[in-house]
């Protein structure tokens, strides 16, 4: 069984809850370049894992948070914000693609780090613009809902690149600098792995 129908069937249970149906999630999908459909459905199986990993806990437990740090539910709440702040960048940077330059050796090697920096129990401190611009969310419900609507949003845009367009530079991390959308893509997955391990400790505390 090829990667795309092994990923289908691992997410078909949280697409039938988002805002995509499963028809038009995968009629998207087969539109988009090969690379960033398999990127995509990773992240999309990533997520739902997460998703069922909270799936039925109460709001104290999502809502409780130890001294000085984060609950489930900001945890995830980050996590949305962040890629909503991706999604709206990308919106822009996508119109002017074809005088945007390439990804080269350079972009690697700062991927290279950027990975290590999010596979070890580093701390870093959220960006400003991520802090300020993470709503509330009064439950886990909706939050799940926010979270699958800035992922359609996301699939909408990946559907636009064109295959020759997919080592342009067209998202800036705050630290790493200008990337291409497989390098976004990829970092979106770094930084849940990150933030995983984390909910795990806070559900075992609870």
């Amino acid at each position: 069984m090829s990667w795309f129908r092994l990923g289908l069937l691992k997410i078909e249970k949280g697409i039938e809850r988002s805002n995509l149906n499963l028809f038009t999630f995968t009629k998207t999908l087969l539109k988009l370049n090969t690379r960033l459909a398999q990127l995509f459905n990773t992240l999309e199986a990533q997520r739902t894992e997460l998703l069922c990993l909270i799936q039925g806990i109460s709001p104290e437990t999502a809502t409780k948070a130890p001294q000085g740090k984060w609950s489930i539910h900001q945890v995830i709440s980050h996590l949305i914000a962040s890629e909503q702040l991706s999604v709206k960048y990308l919106n822009k940077k996508i119109l002017g693609i074809e005088t945007a330059p390439k990804t080269g050796l350079t972009e690697e090697l700062k991927m290279i780090m950027l990975k290590i920096s999010q596979r070890f129990p580093f701390k870093f401190k959220a960006p400003k613009v991520v802090v300020e611009n993470t709503p509330v969310y009064e439950s886990l419900e909706e939050l799940t809902e926010a979270w699958n609507k800035t992922r359609a949003e996301l699939l909408t845009i990946l559907e636009k690149f064109k295959d020759n367009q997919i080592n342009r530079k067209v998202y800036k991390h705050p630290f790493a600098g200008m990337l291409n959308i497989q390098q976004a893509l990829v970092f979106v997955h770094e930084h849940i792995f990150h933030h995983t391990p984390q909910i795990k400790k806070l559900l075992k505390q609870n």
